[in-house]
């Protein structure tokens, strides 16, 4: 992988010095003529050629040696390197990692490198599964890319090495490759192509932005795929989630040749199906969320957009926006009457929502059925996504909502996320401006849902310990109702669909009340997980089953051999 990668991205120059375990590296390069290989007995001496060779060619060079110390004498060369920002690749060699302090001869440690010799440093170990493999060449490539971002520099690869003595692989297998792009590159061709944009996570847009991503829209044909933290506005948003998540259906508008990544991390799991992806960000990260990243665009989205729409003139097509309008459509059409649950909570309640209010929403359980239904255009929406932890639900909506008192700031969040962060109720800059909807289950229902591992394979079992279920009062009638009202909050509470809608015209006015509100719903985890179940098999097609069939028999393992086998 490493010597395709090298290839592919056009690094050819190498040092190599003697050694054993490094000799399976050095003998595939050595009989590769693709490879310019000059050798260097001294590794001090190597890594200083090296710095010579890639400052007066401008070009990478790899430098690769043994174990043991021959690597602690490429630090000055490196050092060298790393402020002259030259673009030195240290392909060091080791046996595996776990012989690392066993007395075992030339075994050191390289696991951790001094701050100022590499910009990058990547412990390659042997690949053993599908994972592996996808993970290190995404890992390859970000390491060979370093070389040259933002300015260059130094690189540095920890090779793992098994001591091969077989050398009749005459073709390399190939290993996806990707590529880093800035403004002002010849940027590739979307005409003709079927494209997508995702947006996870994404601050608000400004007008700008906004008109620009419009535009390529109606150029390409193209839609913005969005969950409730995505915060685009634009005429060409859709809300994804219930068409792509889907178990037994694939709809055909999920597929796309480009799906455009823009954001950060979302909570939308609903599966995509991009033959490719293409990251904007100015950050210029490799980020391979989809396992389809062969490009990534390191500048300001807008800067992004304005350089495609001069590739085409004009156009004004809504084809693909419209199936997925049909789609989303014909599905919410046939969803079934959900029982009492956070899913059956959103379907009521998103699209009221008061004009220009913002929402804030717990990971997971609150997230996902939200997503399910999209609120209306004016209303921002956030959830904790970064560190997708419950412990801060509350209190980012309360940090929020200080930016600006004038404006309603609804959160809706889950009993164990409530109860964790319960206290920030107490701060007193609470303000008037605050919704807070508790959905309280009695446990984390996530761990209860019908296709969570813990459920599948613990059933009930799993309250005790994963679902943590009966802690906070065990859904006490009282319990908050008394905490919200002795901090000053007005109280509300529903544990039926009839209390539910009986108390939503309140909890939605539009105007600033008295008080800040609690809403607290009591729910059951075994409705929340049938809601789930409802929501994710409204539509059901003969071959969606079958291969539900296969995977109840096969199980994921052995689904996944049959599609290694079939070159699927």
């Amino acid at each position: 992988m490493l010597v395709y990668l090298l290839k592919a991205h056009g690094i050819k120059k190498v040092v190599a010095s003697p050694g054993t375990t490094n000799l399976c590296f050095v003998g595939s390069l050595q009989n590769d003529s693709f490879f310019e290989v000059y050798s260097a007995a001294d590794e001090r001496q190597a890594a200083y050629m090296a710095c010579g060779l890639a400052a007066e060619s401008g070009e990478p060079v790899v430098i690769t040696c043994t174990g043991a110390t021959a690597s602690r004498n490429y630090i000055p060369g490196l050092t060298e390197a790393f402020y002259r920002k030259l673009p030195v690749l240290a392909v060091t060699a080791t046996q595996h990692i776990g012989r690392i302090g066993q007395n075992i001869a030339q075994v050191i440690d390289r696991r951790v490198i001094q701050n100022d010799i590499a910009k990058y440093s990547l412990q390659l170990p042997t690949i053993h599964d599908a994972e592996d493999e996808w993970a290190y060449g995404v890992k390859i490539n970000e390491a060979l890319l370093e070389l040259r971002h933002n300015g260059g520099g130094p690189v540095h690869i920890n090779l793992t090495t098994q001591y091969s003595r077989d050398y009749s692989v005459k073709e390399l297998p190939p290993v996806k490759v990707i590529r880093r792009l800035t403004l002002g590159e010849n940027f590739p061709s979307l005409q003709g192509k079927k494209v997508g944009i995702f947006v996870g996570s994404h601050k608000a847009w400004s007008e700008e932005l906004t008109a620009a991503v419009d535009e390529f829209c109606a150029k390409y044909d193209s839609v913005v795929l969005c969950d409730h933290t995505s915060n685009y506005t634009g005429k060409y948003r859709v809300f994804f989630s219930l068409v792509a998540n889907q178990m037994l259906y694939d709809a055909p508008v999920r597929h796309v040749d480009v799906m455009i990544d823009m954001g950060d991390v979302s909570g939308a799991y609903g599966a995509l199906m991009p033959a490719e992806v293409w990251r904007i960000n100015p950050d210029g990260a490799v980020r391979d969320t989809y396992r389809k990243l062969t490009k990534v665009f390191q500048m300001k989205e807008v800067d992004f957009f304005k350089q495609m729409n001069t590739e085409i003139p004009t156009g004004n097509h809504i084809e693909l926006l419209t199936a997925w309008q049909e789609e989303n459509a014909r599905l919410a059409g046939k969803i079934p009457e959900l029982p009492f649950s956070n899913v059956w909570i959103a379907q009521q309640t998103a699209a009221k929502l008061p004009q220009d209010c913002v929402l804030h929403l717990g990971i997971l359980n609150s997230l996902r059925a939200w997503n399910f239904f999209a609120a209306p255009e004016s209303v921002l929406n956030y959830a904790n996504t970064g560190g997708f932890g419950i412990d801060g639900c509350l209190s980012a909506l309360i940090g929020a909502s200080l930016a600006h008192k004038d404006k309603l700031y609804f959160g809706v969040i889950g009993d164990l996320a409530f109860f964790y962060d319960m206290n920030a109720l107490g701060n007193h800059h609470l303000g008037r401006n605050v919704r807070l909807m508790l959905i309280n289950n009695g446990r984390g229902t996530e761990f209860r849902n019908f296709n969570h591992p813990a459920q599948v394979c613990f059933g009930e079992d799993a309250d005790a310990y994963m679902a943590a279920a009966g802690h906070y009062g065990n859904q006490s009638r009282n319990l908050v109702k008394h905490y919200a009202e002795d901090l000053g909050c007005e109280y509300l509470t529903a544990d039926s669909k009839e209390s539910y809608l009986a108390n939503l015209e309140r909890f939605l006015t539009a105007e600033i009340t008295e008080r800040p509100m609690v809403f607290e719903v009591f729910t059951d985890s075994q409705l929340e997980s049938d809601a789930l179940d409802m929501i994710y098999h409204i539509e059901k097609t003969a071959k969606g089953q079958a291969k539900e069939a296969v995977r109840n028999i096969l199980g994921t393992k052995g689904t996944a051999t049959v599609k290694k086998l079939l070159g699927r």
